[in-house]
């Protein structure tokens, strides 16, 4: 299964939004949740790489930085878990003032390395043993951050490559003022990763995709790629969400798409658990240029019920996810004056949280 999760996908496979409407399913309001609730997701100017000048010296000289004092707001890095999947955690703990927000959030990456102390049990980072973070820089302009790695960063196996890729594009744009990654080591520009030869001659973007999974019946390039959120829970019981991109046939309405397969869940050989729950359908969904409105419909629902909260944060993240907009206007049989579990209010719209997986030390 894992090198079936992880079999290469080219870029023809998630290129653009495709066409072909699917329509979504339907789930429900009332069936019991077992899942406790889960901390919700978070959310200068450089040249060209020049060179290795040293881990601390050129590791300073990105944008976003941590405070003097070490603390941060909570930085969110992409770890893999027990079941190999990758999923956004958050650590909220005392950071090295020394670096910056983008060169500390990949040395968190860096499995068994300098900061593994900080990281959750059960969660590792997937860069290889021993890789130094040489240099980090982001042009405010094209948004590109330029990483350059030490040559420890070649020392993997071919069926860890996709997971290095997608962890550190998904860490770094996942930070303000980054939309693409470009990859150096040593003082070269890589155009290619060294084992598995995945071609890096484009800026590595969310494009790629995340946990990528597809039916054997789909056809790549007749495909459109959507990202959904399931949920996992560790060894101890702790809740959390994973993202997943699914290749699903071509369609130019992703977010009905996205529903339809959030509502479809998880595939059964994933070991990852279903959000949507039965007797709510979708009845209509829109969007403008700040807003996602979705219509859902539960003819069992009376005024008062709540909502159940680990679907409500699964959907607002996954059509957040797929649309580019934060906020989602959800509705209840053409009402929104209603809260879910955790006693969130729905009346006015939800912006998609800052933090996601911020598990308690």
């Amino acid at each position: 299964m894992e090198q079936q999760r992880y079999r290469w996908i080219r870029k023809a496979a998630l290129a653009g939004v495709l066409t072909l409407p699917v329509m979504a399913a339907g789930c429900g309001w009332f069936t019991p949740s077992e899942s406790k609730a889960v901390d919700p997701p978070q959310g200068e100017t450089g040249s060209a790489i020049t060179g290795a000048d040293g881990q601390t010296s050129a590791a300073a000289t990105g944008s976003a930085e941590v405070s003097a004092q070490g603390e941060a707001s909570g930085l969110t890095v992409y770890l893999k878990d027990e079941e190999g999947y990758l999923a956004p955690v958050t650590i909220q703990a005392k950071l090295d003032s020394k670096l910056t927000a983008e060169a500390q959030a990949l040395e968190l990456l860096v499995d068994g390395g300098a900061y593994a102390k900080l990281l959750p049990q059960g969660f590792s980072g997937v860069l290889p043993q021993g890789t130094q973070v040489l240099n980090v820089q982001v042009n405010e302009k094209t948004k590109l951050a330029s990483v350059e790695f030490s040559k420890q960063f070649s020392d993997y196996n071919e069926q860890d490559e996709r997971r290095m890729l997608e962890a550190i594009t998904y860490t770094l744009t996942g930070l303000d003022g980054i939309q693409g990654v470009e990859l150096w080591e040593e003082g070269e520009r890589l155009q290619e990763m060294p084992i598995g030869q995945y071609p890096l001659d484009r800026a590595l973007t969310r494009a790629i995709g995340i946990n990528l999974e597809a039916d054997s019946s789909v056809d790549y390039s007749l495909s459109t790629p959507v990202t959904l959120y399931f949920s996992s829970k560790t060894e101890l019981g702790d809740p959390y969400f994973v993202p997943v991109t699914r290749l699903v046939p071509r369609t130019a309405d992703k977010l009905t798409a996205a529903l339809d397969q959030l509502a479809e869940g998880p595939l059964e050989e994933s070991g990852l658990l279903p959000v949507w729950l039965q007797d709510v359908s979708v009845d209509k969904i829109t969007q403008n240029k700040e807003t996602i409105t979705l219509d859902l419909k539960d003819e069992a629902y009376k005024k008062g019920d709540v909502a159940p909260a680990e679907m409500m944060r699964a959907v607002v993240l996954s059509l957040t996810d797929n649309a580019g907009i934060d906020q989602v206007q959800i509705k209840l049989n053409g009402a929104s004056d209603f809260k879910d579990e955790l006693n969130t209010s729905y009346t006015e719209p939800v912006s998609r949280p800052e933090q996601l997986n911020a598990f308690k030390s």
